[in-house]
């Protein structure tokens, strides 16, 4: 039995990736400092003997006490608000916590599966987002903490494959959405969803044009997985090209939870980006791999779960 190491394994993404990598018979070990993970998103799989969790952290020294044939590398705060919250720890886990999981590959000759994100591409000139874009990115500004990390991490995870011959995948993830999302992480399906079922006002910035595209969380680690088996070293963006504007996803979410709240707009966020949208042409040819739940299947499974939290 293969066994692999999930860092962030108590989050959001990274749960379900434990889920998957069990469900396909792989001995999972989650390893989270629980910064932002939840022991609600494992606790699922405690009793499961092919499972385990370790508290830590990985920007410090890493040692496992048994051999690892695989590394997803996921520890990371993942939105704006714990950009703002966790600055420090966001660029520490994306350069020193990159730096401490490639040390383990190389000391276990292990496969090295590292979350990149489309905030690599910044706010894109370049539309819709292809692998080969360098992106535009501000690294000042208050996402450059989360995107220049990630960016570095892609550097770094390169220079292992390049110097120390690291069997490396890079999957750069688009929006992605589901149950065990945070309530108040501040990304804009569980916020949107929230105020609907609470009956308050529904929070769109700027003018709500900007678009996003939103992959649902199964979608999104079967990609990820297939990426794994691939031996395909270099970036694949792994999200769904269905592209909407956040005021067209705001008016789905009030008829999807029957909601009379009111949409108010704010001012747009600093470097917030106006287009994302990922061209998934290299997954579909490398893993034969594209999203198949309807962004309307996939939010009534996820209100179903934030009614349960609300």
């Amino acid at each position: 039995m293969e066994h692999i190491l999930v860092t962030g394994g108590a989050g959001f993404l990274g749960s379900h990736l434990c889920d998957l990598l069990l469900k396909y018979g792989y001995k999972v070990t989650a390893m989270d400092n629980l910064l932002t993970g939840s022991i609600d998103n494992i606790v699922h799989n405690v009793d499961n003997p092919h499972f385990r969790f370790i508290k830590y952290d990985v920007t410090n020294y890493l040692y496992i006490d048994e051999p690892i044939d695989a590394i997803f590398h996921f520890a990371s705060p993942a939105s704006p608000i714990d950009y703002a919250q966790f600055p420090i720890p966001t660029l520490k886990v994306g350069s020193l916590g990159t730096h401490k999981t490639l040390g383990l590959a190389v000391a276990q000759k292990a496969v090295y599966l590292l979350a990149s994100t489309s905030e690599v591409y910044g706010d894109p000139l370049v539309h819709p987002q292809k692998e080969d874009y360098w992106g535009n990115v501000n690294p000042i500004g208050p996402r450059g903490v989360y995107d220049e990390a990630k960016r570095f991490a892609e550097a770094l995870t390169m220079a292992y494959h390049n110097a120390h011959g690291v069997d490396t995948r890079i999957v750069r993830i688009f929006n992605t959405y589901g149950p065990r999302m945070r309530l108040h992480d501040g990304r804009v399906v569980p916020t949107m969803i929230y105020q609907a079922l609470k009956g308050e006002p529904l929070t769109v910035f700027g003018d709500g044009r900007q678009t996003r595209s939103f992959c649902y969380v199964d979608d999104e680690v079967e990609g990820i997985f297939r990426l794994f088996k691939s031996g395909h070293i270099e970036p694949v963006n792994i999200g769904n090209p269905d592209e909407m504007t956040v005021l067209e996803f705001t008016h789905l979410v009030k008829r999807l939870t029957n909601s009379t709240s009111e949409i108010v707009f704010k001012p747009l966020p600093i470097d917030d980006p106006t287009k994302r949208k990922p061209d998934i042409s290299k997954a579909k040819q490398l893993l034969d791999w594209e999203p198949r739940v309807s962004l309307e299947e996939g939010l009534k499974e996820t209100i179903k779960y934030i009614r349960t939290k609300v």
